[in-house]
């Protein structure tokens, strides 16, 4: 008898090391990041689904703070400094939050604690921004998801999808402010930086005049096609014509000493072509 009680606890003893079922989450992680300029902002957050239940009102109160999103607070990180509404937000992380309402705006909350777990230890004093937004129907997103739907070199759109409903969070980034300050401490005899900073002009600013300086400045390191083609086109953009073509005609001669390199050959050839009868 002793025997069979002995085997019996054996068979049915409960093992040490019990296996774990891998199951998916009911809200995975999921993470998006967008270059911005020169400012990279990216989202960490947990994507809860709508699973058939009535959200808003219910799953998420009206009224209250909400962590937006599932799990850990949804955290928000800039790798430089941005502007949301009127406050200026250092680089760094931080956690967003909403408070949703049945009818009229949505409140947006930038919180400087990005380590919160959900709710329970939101303090309104850690509030960095607190920005009134108007939320839009939208068709139906079964799981909850930030996206960047629109942006420029100086601003964009960070938005959260979830159920019928997006509330759009506008943001901008000092753009125009990080490359003056980079052009300002180029000190380098390379020719390359000063025709770029040049380009960024040309193509960004429109600030043709401050790029005709720093073209200039290029050429006087090195005379190449390209930095030639630059102030060519950066001449052309303010209507000068007569200074332009022969650049172009330079830039051509230039380019084609060592063709391997010389990538924009078929624009170059188009404005020798076309700008002599405007000259």
């Amino acid at each position: 008898m002793r025997k069979i009680m002995l085997l019996c606890s054996v068979l049915f003893a409960v093992p040490a090391f019990a296996q774990e079922v891998e199951l998916p989450s009911l809200s995975p992680h999921a993470s998006v990041s967008q270059t911005v300029g020169l400012t990279v902002v990216s989202v960490d957050y947990s994507s809860p689904a709508v699973r058939g239940r009535s959200v808003w009102g219910t799953v998420v109160p009206y009224n209250a703070v909400w962590r937006a999103g599932a799990n850990m607070a949804t955290k928000l990180t800039t790798s430089k400094d941005i502007t949301i509404g009127t406050t200026s937000i250092p680089a760094g992380s931080y956690a967003i939050f909403a408070i949703p309402q049945k009818t009229g705006n949505w409140t947006v909350i930038i919180n400087k604690d990005a380590s919160q777990g959900g709710t329970d230890k939101y303090s309104k004093d850690l509030d960095i921004v607190r920005l009134d937004v108007k939320p839009e129907a939208i068709a139906l997103r079964e799981h909850l998801t930030f996206s960047f739907p629109s942006f420029t070199n100086d601003q964009g759109v960070l938005a959260l999808d979830w159920e019928k409903v997006r509330v759009s969070i506008p943001f901008k980034v000092g753009t125009d402010a990080q490359v003056t300050a980079s052009i300002q401490k180029l000190t380098d005899d390379s020719w390359r930086p000063f025709n770029s900073a040049a380009r960024y002009e040309l193509d960004q600013k429109k600030d043709y005049e401050a790029g005709i300086k720093l073209v200039d400045l290029s050429i006087a390191r090195k005379e190449t096609w390209f930095n030639t083609w630059t102030k060519a086109q950066l001449l052309v953009a303010k209507g000068n014509y007569k200074e332009a073509y022969p650049l172009a005609q330079k830039a051509q001669q230039l380019g084609e000493q060592k063709p391997d390199g010389f990538f924009y050959s078929a624009e170059v050839k188009a404005a020798v072509r076309d700008w002599k009868a405007k000259s």
